[in-house]
C-alpha cells in the first residue's frame, strides 16, 4: 500500500520561448531598432528555455570549477578545469556573438546593434549568470583594443570569432579568444588607485611597448581567459597592460594561480587570486592614463550588470507566476487569491520597468557623439546599476518567498537566482561607489545632466503624472555641496524612479504605468512588493501581460 501520492507539486518551466513570451522585451526591441535582430532572439530564446540548456546551467553551477597549479611532474600549469557544461554554455555565447556584436564587421554601424546585442544578453542571463563573466569581459575590452594599431590586428579576428575555442594554448594556435580583468588588490579594493603592482620596460617605454609585471591580484576574473586587461604602476603612473595567459615565445606567462575563490554565488564562474612573477604584459593606452582606460571598459560592463540584474529578475518573475499559477493553498490557486496577485503585479511592474531602461540604456551606446545619449552612459548607467542591482536582490527574494520551502532547496531554480542576485550590485563598483561616480559625472559634464532633466520634462509635459517626481529630483539637484555625497543615493534613487516612470508612461499600457509611477512615489506603497491599490481587474491584465496564461 502506498504512503502518499504526489499531488500538488508544480511541474517545471521549461520548453518555453523566453523570447516570444516576453512582451516588453519585444517591444522593445522593436522600438530600439533591433527588429532585424528578431527571429534569431527568438530561436536563442527557445533554445535556452528548453530542457536541455536549463539542465546545462544546473550542472555548470553544481559541478564547479577545480584548480590544477601543478602536472603531475611538479611542472607549474596553472590550469582550471570545467565540467563540459560550462563550454557548452560558452559556446552558445560565442555563436549569437554576445561577446562583440556591435563591432563585428557584419553588425558595425547598423542601428539597433547595442540593443540586439542587449536582448540575447538579457536572455541568457535568465538561465544561466556565470558563463557571462567572461563575454562581457571580452565585449568591454574591444572597444580600447581596436584603438591599439599594432596588437588589435594580431587578436581582431580571434575576437570576433563565433567559436568557442576552450583549448590552453599560445594564442597563434587559438581559433578564438576570451579576454578578463584583473584590476582588484587585496590593499585597495574599489580602490584602484592604491595598487602596488609594478611595470617595468622590457624594450622601449609607453603605448604598445612590452614591460614585465610583479605584483597581485585579489580578484582575478575568469584566470582561464587567454588574455587579461590589467592595472600596473609605472614610473609615470598606473597604465593598463594586455597580460596574455602565453609569453610570444610559447612559454606560459608568469601569471601564477593561487587559489580560486570560494564565492557565495556565480559559482560556474572561477575568480581568483594571482601573483605575477615577471608577467609579459603590453601596454594598451597612453602610460599614465591606465585609469581612464578601465573607465571605459567600466561603462560597459556596468550596463551589463544592468541588464543581467533584469534578466534575473525576468526569470525569477515568470518562476514565480508559473508556480502561482499551478500550486494550490487554503482550496484555491495562489494565483486566484488577491494577496498573491497583488505581490505578483508588483514585482511584473518593477521587471517592466528594468527591461525598459537596460533597453534605453543599449540605445544611448549607439551614439557615441550625441550629447544626450553620452549623459544617459555616463549619469543613467551607474545610477541603474545601483539601483536594478539592489532591486534584484530583494526582487529574487520575494519570488523565492512564492514558492515557499521549496523554493529555498538547491534541487530548484529560485536558491541559485537568489544567490546569483549580489554580484551585479558588488562587481565594477559597489553602490556606493556607483551614487558618487554619478555626482561625478553631473558635475563634470553639467550640461549633459541639464539634457537629461529637458528630456525628462518634455514627457512631463505629456504626461501629468511625471511631473511630481521630477520636480522632486529637480529640488535634490539643488542640494548644497557640502551635503551632496551624505544624499547621494536618495539623489540617485530618485533619479532612476523618475527616469523608469517617465519609460513606463511612453512605453507601457497606461494603467500600468500610472499604477507605476503612483506606487514608486508613495513610500506606504513602495517599502515592500504587494501594496498596489485594489483593482483586481489591473491585476490580471499585469500578470497575463508579463506572462501570459
Amino acid at each position: 500500500m502506498k504512503t502518499h501520492e504526489v499531488t500538488n507539486q508544480v511541474p517545471e518551466l521549461k520548453d518555453v520561448n523566453l523570447y516570444s513570451t516576453d512582451l516588453a522585451l519585444n517591444e522593445g526591441v522593436q522600438r530600439e531598432q533591433a527588429g532585424w535582430h528578431a527571429a534569431p532572439l527568438s530561436n536563442y530564446g527557445a533554445e535556452l528555455g528548453s530542457a536541455d540548456v536549463l539542465q546545462l546551467a544546473e550542472l555548470a553551477n553544481r559541478h564547479t570549477p577545480e584548480l590544477q597549479t601543478h602536472d603531475r611532474f611538479g611542472n607549474r600549469i596553472d590550469r582550471v578545469d570545467f565540467h563540459p557544461s560550462w563550454h557548452a554554455l560558452l559556446a552558445l555565447l560565442r555563436r549569437e556573438a554576445l561577446h562583440a556584436l556591435p563591432w563585428m564587421p557584419a553588425y558595425e554601424g547598423t542601428p539597433g546593434a547595442h540593443v540586439a546585442r542587449a536582448a540575447g544578453y538579457f536572455l541568457h542571463a535568465q538561465v544561466e549568470a556565470g558563463s557571462l563573466c567572461p563575454t562581457t569581459m571580452t565585449f568591454a575590452s574591444l572597444p580600447v583594443l581596436r584603438n591599439e594599431d599594432a596588437l588589435f590586428p594580431m587578436v581582431r579576428d580571434k575576437l570576433f570569432s563565433r567559436e568557442h575555442d576552450p583549448r590552453d594554448l599560445p594564442l597563434e594556435q587559438k581559433r578564438s579568444m576570451l579576454i578578463g580583468m584583473g584590476m582588484t588588490e587585496k590593499q585597495g579594493g574599489s580602490d584602484v588607485r592604491s595598487n602596488t603592482t609594478a611595470a617595468r620596460p622590457l624594450n622601449g617605454s609607453g603605448r604598445g611597448a612590452a614591460y614585465t609585471l610583479i605584483g597581485h591580484k585579489w580578484f582575478f576574473s575568469a584566470p582561464m581567459c587567454d588574455a587579461h586587461m590589467v592595472l600596473a604602476r609605472t614610473d609615470n603612473g598606473l597604465s593598463c597592460f594586455f597580460v596574455p595567459r602565453w609569453r610570444p615565445d610559447g612559454q606560459k606567462n608568469g601569471v601564477l594561480i593561487q587559489r580560486l575563490k570560494d564565492k557565495l554565488g556565480n559559482r560556474s564562474n572561477s575568480s581568483s587570486e594571482v601573483e605575477f612573477d615577471d608577467a609579459y604584459g603590453v601596454m594598451v593606452g597612453d602610460e599614465g592614463r591606465g585609469i581612464p582606460t578601465i573607465i571605459e571598459m567600466a561603462n560597459h560592463t556596468r550596463l551589463d550588470c544592468v541588464i543581467g540584474s533584469a534578466g534575473l529578475m525576468r526569470h525569477a518573475l515568470i518562476q514565480a507566476i508559473h508556480h502561482a499559477r499551478h500550486r494550490s493553498a487554503f482550496g484555491k490557486l495562489l494565483a486566484e487569491q488577491a494577496l498573491m496577485r497583488n505581490v505578483l503585479s508588483d514585482l511584473a511592474l518593477e521587471s517592466e520597468a528594468a527591461t525598459l531602461l537596460m533597453l534605453r540604456l543599449a540605445r544611448a551606446f549607439e551614439s557615441p557623439n550625441d550629447p544626450l545619449q553620452r549623459a544617459w552612459r555616463r549619469i543613467v548607467t551607474p545610477a541603474a546599476k545601483f539601483w536594478i542591482c539592489k532591486r534584484a536582490l530583494e526582487f529574487t527574494g520575494e519570488c523565492m518567498e512564492v514558492w515557499g520551502g521549496n523554493g529555498y532547496v538547491e534541487t530548484a531554480p529560485m536558491a541559485r537566482m537568489y544567490r546569483e542576485a549580489p554580484v551585479n550590485s558588488i562587481w565594477e563598483g559597489s553602490g556606493n561607489v556607483m551614487c558618487l561616480d554619478v555626482l561625478r559625472a553631473m558635475e563634470r559634464e553639467p550640461e549633459g545632466c541639464i539634457l537629461l532633466i529637458e528630456e525628462l520634462q518634455q514627457v512631463a509635459d505629456g504626461h501629468e503624472l511625471l511631473q511630481a517626481p521630477l520636480n522632486a529630483l529637480k529640488q535634490l539637484l539643488t542640494t548644497p555641496p557640502e551635503q551632496r555625497e551624505m544624499l547621494a543615493r536618495r539623489l540617485v534613487q530618485q533619479l532612476i524612479l523618475t527616469v523608469q516612470s517617465a519609460l513606463m508612461l511612453q512605453h507601457a499600457p497606461a494603467a500600468m504605468a500610472q499604477a507605476f509611477v503612483l506606487s514608486r512615489g508613495d513610500a506606504a506603497n513602495g517599502r515592500v512588493y504587494g501594496t498596489l491599490p485594489a483593482d483586481s481587474s489591473l491585476q490580471q491584465a499585469i500578470l497575463q501581460r508579463a506572462w501570459p496564461a
